[in-house]
């Protein structure tokens, strides 16, 4: 791997992969709800939106997109929670003038056709909402229920009454908060050029980026009121399950051991999960399991879809799954088998620098770049009772927040209320 910065102070990661016939760089920046207030909800996810609007040199969407593919490449953007990216995928011929393209786009966006921006993201804030403009989206539910009035629960697409109020003056704001040097990092993998070349090219891409300042975000503090149920009735076929308990952040010694708890829940059809719900009972089509860290916290969740009157033994089944690893832990079984398909999947990633250049990018925006090696080294220190203790920490009585939307009777509303009941 090698690390440099340039003269304005954007550090930039790279990591040569002189076996693949693809370029990739992300540009990885701290903005999303963590960063914002409730009458600014949404405005880093309208914000990424508008990165693909044009810039002085590409004053159009459609003039951009074609620069992007006249190269070859593919502009991939997310905006997650507390950070988003901006990835460009090209032949290696095309590296350098993608990453010039790159950080034109990121330097300055034109801001052009706002009004018709957002009518497409209108458009997907309704994908989570009924005809009366309720949530209906479990994920969000959870989070809401969890995270309180917290910005780690507010919606990434915010809401159409926020989404109403963006204008040019507060998304130029919000661009010079985030998108400059101390806020973001470039990693570059794939196929690369000498060193001394890709220098130049990062150094003239980046120039003109400003240094800004060190953002701040109001750290969490677990609720008092604790978690709950949430129901939303819709006429839907099927009830859409979310279970979420709050865990581990990257900050806490537990941080390996959930990911391998997670393994262990849900990593392929041979794990308990899919195994108890599917294989074994036949109550569900597909179920999944997810953790997600910030900081000081992290978010451990599950997702099921069902009939109503299955709806109940779905949610009994999980809640003793969850409890039994938190009473006995996972087998030494369970936790080789987790590592193993760990180390798979990151040999599997020599061959992705997608991948590659978005955990470099992450992880160094954290703190230090941490590399695949470096990961797995601390997942291979994990011992099953470190697994057993996350386990205990996650899954306690009275943990869970539950959403279920969806055709949901009196009678199974009443059992939800009973399983998660603490006593």
């Amino acid at each position: 791997m090698l690390s440099l910065t340039t003269a304005s102070g954007q550090r930039v990661l790279a990591l040569p992969q002189q076996h693949l016939h693809r370029s990739v760089i992300t540009y990885a920046v701290r903005v999303g709800p963590r960063y914002e207030r409730p009458e600014t909800a949404g405005v880093s996810h309208f914000l990424e939106h508008m990165l693909h609007r044009g810039t002085d040199r590409w004053p159009s969407a459609h003039e951009q997109a074609v620069a992007v593919e006249s190269l070859g490449c593919t502009l991939d953007a997310s905006t997650g929670v507390d950070h988003g990216t901006l990835t460009l995928t090209c032949p290696p011929e095309s590296l350098e003038e993608a990453t010039e393209l790159l950080g034109e786009i990121t330097r300055s966006p034109r801001f052009s056709d706002i009004d018709v921006e957002r009518g497409i993201v209108h458009e997907e804030l309704l994908e989570d909402r009924d005809e009366r403009g309720r949530l209906v989206d479990p994920d969000a539910l959870v989070r809401e229920r969890l995270f309180g009035d917290h910005p780690l629960g507010f919606p990434i697409g915010g809401t159409p009454a926020t989404l109403a109020t963006f204008d040019e003056p507060l998304l130029r704001r919000h661009h010079g908060r985030h998108y400059n040097t101390t806020s973001s990092v470039v990693a570059i993998a794939g196929r690369l050029p000498p060193r001394a070349r890709l220098a130049k090219m990062v150094e003239r891409a980046f120039a003109g980026h400003a240094a800004g300042k060190p953002l701040r975000s109001a750290r969490f503090r677990r609720l008092s009121q604790g978690p709950g149920l949430h129901i939303v009735r819709a006429p839907t076929s099927q009830v859409s399950l979310r279970l979420g308990a709050l865990g581990p952040g990257h900050e806490h010694r537990d941080e390996a051991a959930t990911e391998l708890l997670l393994r262990v829940v849900d990593d392929g059809t041979s794990t308990r999960l899919y195994e108890t719900l599917c294989d074994r009972l036949g109550l569900c089509y597909e179920v999944s399991a997810a953790w997600e860290a910030y900081d000081e916290v992290g978010l451990f969740d599950v997702a099921a879809e069902a009939q109503d009157d299955a709806m109940p033994r779905v949610l009994a089944e999980i809640l003793t799954l969850l409890r039994q690893l938190a009473e006995d832990g996972p087998s030494a079984d369970e936790v080789q088998k987790a590592k193993r398909r760990a180390r798979w999947q990151a040999g599997r990633a020599t061959d992705q620098p997608e991948v590659n250049a978005d955990d470099l990018a992450l992880s160094a925006l954290r703190g230090e770049p941490c590399t695949t090696a470096d990961r797995l080294g601390r997942l291979d220190a994990v011992t099953p009772a470190d697994v057993r203790r996350a386990a205990r920490q996650l899954f306690r009585p009275g943990a869970f927040a539950v959403a279920l939307v969806g055709p949901v009777s009196r009678a199974t509303e009443r059992r939800a209320r009973t399983l998660l009941s603490p006593s």
